[in-house]
């Protein structure tokens, strides 16, 4: 099938014609960095507050997890939804509604993540009862959620702006607008936690800025870039520019905010084996995403190709770059599997002081990664099925692994073994979305053979009928 050459400019010119290797590595590694960058947020202060305040100081972190994922995983929601859209835009050649697209995407962000904020800084108390904190852990975990939460806006700002640079070919000034707040970050509790001890507020504080720094840093790279393709920074709300929006961005959004729902129903079940179940649970919940962001950022990098090449109905390619990106995603994850494995113990101990809770960190999260390298194909089916807008089918995937396969294991497996049952429930799950990812993979594949047939069957019809209706226009003469 041809490529719409028509729909391909400089800056995405590398999704249909470079050398598919190449191009995955170009856009993964900023996608990858940027991950990393953002998890720092969370992560430096789980560290600074570990060693400044102590063991319930990260329990605090832990609880306020599932409130921080929330607010990014809207954000997230909108900016896969948006740039999926813009990349399948530029493969269409379609840029009159590629400019629109951004400026229904910041509304939508904008009138969520204020109604969110309002509603959580109003119903503090409840909501973080709801969330399994402890006596210890309640006044750490509410002086941090109580400021942080404002820094959502400017966070999701970002992540939707860079999103779209990505998608229009600029994947290093995503890169560099996180690696600006998350370097900030790093300084500021520096400042606001160990030199003036401002504990759990000083941390909060310290991203909020941070983030506000990134966001000003992102606006400024993209408003360079947007007269090129004409794009409306205007408020606005279109009805089927938002649907398309939401109804391929809700399965990362599903990805995300799992973890946040896994995360709420372990800090109550975990409640009752005391403190130190929950802070061994967000120390190897912290440790353990950087894994995931291998995975995700490759697999993340392939979804505005597959868009692109998708909507320019380049089907050969789409299918070499899903495969090279399986490929890819798989050596690269097994490589931190084994670092992961064989340093945990140093690794942990970055975070944690206390011996006992050490001991027990290293053993859970061990069984916890256990299998972890053969769940990239699970990840790579739910990303593959964004890109080409099969949102029912990326939505059920998304769904599978943390909501309908892992809560009900970990709740038969809480009550067979207890503690330990929770760590044991992450290697069945993974094997579970290993198999049922491979199968929707090759399904998926298959569907893609049979549309390119059925679209080389139009289109030589469409050649026959041409040349029949020429032969019978020179018969008729």
């Amino acid at each position: 099938m041809a490529i719409n050459t028509k729909a391909i400019s400089k800056e995405t010119n590398a999704f249909a014609l470079e050398n598919v290797n190449k191009v995955l590595i170009k856009f993964a590694i900023p996608a990858i960095i940027s991950l990393f960058v953002a998890e720092l947020y969370n992560m430096v202060d789980t560290l600074f507050v570990g060693r400044a305040i102590g063991a319930e100081a990260i329990g605090a972190l832990s609880i306020a997890f599932p409130v921080q994922r929330f607010m990014i995983s809207l954000g997230l929601l909108i900016a896969v939804g948006a740039s999926t859209a813009v990349a399948r835009s530029l493969g269409e050649g379609n840029k009159d509604k590629l400019k629109y697209i951004l400026g229904n995407a910041l509304t939508l962000m904008l009138i969520i993540i204020t109604f969110l904020t309002i509603f959580i800084y109003l119903f503090m108390d409840s909501i973080l009862i709801k969330l399994g904190t402890t006596n210890n852990i309640f006044p750490y975990a509410k002086d941090y959620i109580s400021i942080v939460i404002f820094g959502g806006i400017f966070q999701c700002f970002t992540v939707i702006i860079g999103y779209m640079l990505t998608s229009l070919g600029n994947a290093r000034a995503n890169l560099i607008a996180t690696s600006i707040g998350a370097s900030c970050n790093v300084i500021l509790d520096i400042m606001l936690v160990m030199v003036f001890p401002l504990g759990m507020k000083g941390a909060a504080i310290a991203t909020v800025i941070s983030q506000v720094i990134s966001a000003i840093y992102a606006y400024y790279n993209f408003s360079k870039i947007k007269q090129e393709y004409n794009i409306s920074m205007n408020f606005n709300l279109n009805k089927d520019i938002i649907i398309t929006i939401v109804a391929v961005g809700f399965s990362t959004f599903i990805i995300e905010i799992s973890d946040a729902v896994v995360s709420v129903i372990l800090n109550n079940t975990l409640s009752d084996y005391g403190d130190t179940a929950i802070i061994v649970t967000g120390v190897i919940s912290k440790v353990s995403m950087f894994m995931y962001i291998t995975m995700l950022g490759i697999t993340s990098a392939m979804q505005p190709i597959v868009a692109f090449n998708y909507g320019a109905k380049n089907y050969e390619r789409v299918k070499e770059v899903v495969k090279r990106a399986s490929k890819i995603a798989h050596i690269t994850t097994l490589a931190m599997w084994a670092i992961m494995m064989i340093f945990a113990s140093e690794i942990i101990s970055g975070f944690v002081k206390e011996q006992d809770i050490l001991r027990n960190a290293v053993g859970a999260f061990r069984i916890m990664i256990s299998i972890f390298p053969i769940v990239g194909v699970y990840f790579t089916a739910i990303y593959y099925y964004q890109a080409i807008e099969e949102s029912k089918i990326s939505l059920v995937l998304s769904i599978f692994r943390q909501l309908l396969i892992f809560i009900p294991v970990v709740l038969v497996c809480v009550r067979m073994f207890g503690v330990l049952g929770v760590w044991v429930s992450y290697p069945i799950s993974d094997m579970i979305s290993a198999i049922t990812g491979y199968i929707y993979m090759k399904k998926g594949i298959k569907v893609l053979d049979v549309i390119e047939e059925q679209e080389e069957i139009s289109y030589a019809a469409g050649i026959y009928g041409k040349n029949f209706n020429r032969i019978r226009s020179v018969e008729a003469k």
